[in-house]
């Protein structure tokens, strides 16, 4: 593998973490929404999956986002028969975000990204000193 394809793969990195982050960003800011009806659904926690790719115009393998998608688990509920998006019962959903998950999926996120970013600055650096000793 050239260096010129190393740069395009931890590129193809930081793209997709760059699109994990904005997921997470999502479902941290809607932790704590509530439906506007009475009784209805909230927001729902979404996900992202990755596969990998042949990007027939470089002729290698990188990382694509395969989907976004909505996690299925069931809502939280909570008592508050004061809250206008109650139900008959007075259970109000909240949604089904985990903050801590969050959090720990930012993290991840961010340090991938930052490996990637990291390995784009060696080969920069590598090309660089190839190019010093070729003068």
């Amino acid at each position: 593998m050239d260096l010129m394809e190393s740069l395009m793969i931890s590129a193809a990195g930081m793209r997709v973490q760059g699109q994990r982050l904005r997921v997470v960003a999502e479902n941290i800011a809607n932790a704590n929404s509530v439906s506007e009806v009475p009784g209805g659904d909230p927001y729902r926690r979404k996900t992202i999956s990755f596969k990998n790719a042949l990007d027939r115009e470089l002729g290698m393998a990188t990382v694509q986002v395969s989907k976004v998608g909505v996690d299925t688990s069931d809502f939280r509920m909570k008592y508050d028969p004061g809250n206008p998006a109650a139900d008959a019962k007075g259970y109000v959903k909240l949604p089904n975000v985990n903050s801590l998950i969050e959090m720990s999926d930012m993290r991840e996120a961010q340090r991938s990204y930052e490996a990637n970013l990291r390995a784009i600055e060696v080969a920069r650096t590598m090309l660089q000193r190839t190019i010093d000793l070729i003068r």
